[in-house]
């Protein structure tokens, strides 16, 4: 097993050699595409699920030292801790607790913007490889140097192929998950705003 290793990258290298460097640059592309989306499905998965309001409530039952079991609980805890503050000095809580949450919301927007680039970008890249191969082939055989050696003609359209195919397989999956996880992100960023609604109601009703 270990022995094929070297002739695996060998094959790989091969590969990535025939797309020339837009293959190189969608595999790196690639990898920074999975990093964020993977980046993004561990954050957004880490959302509590239940009833809003009865985590809230059980917080404020337990004083704020309920066993944080996902995003929300570690969000509702500061959340009360930012009112129990602004109370203590006898202001009013939203703005406290808007500041408070706000690293959250950025947490959760983070390599947003750097899946939707890669998704637009590879197959414009993609695009460009092939561009590129095309014009090698042609001005190969403007120059006679592919006429001898059979079909190699269709064998550097092939190869020029490459990278489109490739930019399309980065970008499909990317665009599906990313807006599946961009779903995701718009439900717990408004979750996050209940948060703060239901608390400054709460206070404001205990006030009351």
């Amino acid at each position: 097993m270990i022995e094929m290793i070297p002739t695996h990258l060998e094959e790989f290298f091969s590969i990535m050699n025939k797309g020339g460097l837009a293959m190189w640059v969608l595999f790196i592309l690639n990898l920074m595409l999975w990093y964020g989306i993977g980046y993004r499905r561990l954050i957004l998965g880490r959302a509590s699920t239940g009833n809003l309001r009865s985590l809230i409530k059980s917080h404020m039952k337990n004083d704020g030292k309920k066993e944080s079991k996902g995003l929300l609980d570690v969000v509702i805890q500061d959340a009360l801790n930012a009112a129990a503050d602004a109370k203590a000095i006898g202001k009013k809580p939203r703005n406290y607790i808007y500041d408070e949450l706000q690293p959250y919301l950025r947490t959760i927007k983070k390599y947003a913007i750097l899946v939707k680039t890669i998704v637009v970008l590879a197959p414009l890249i993609g695009l460009l490889g092939t561009v590129i191969g095309m014009i090698e082939t042609f001005d190969a055989l403007q120059t006679s140097a592919m006429f001898s050696q059979g079909n190699s003609i269709s064998g550097g359209i092939s190869k020029a192929l490459f990278t489109t195919e490739l930019g399309l397989v980065v970008a499909v999956p990317g665009l599906i998950i990313g807006r599946i996880l961009e779903k995701k992100e718009m439900s717990v960023a408004r979750q996050i705003d209940m948060v703060a609604d239901i608390i400054c109601k709460k206070e404001k009703a205990h006030e009351v």
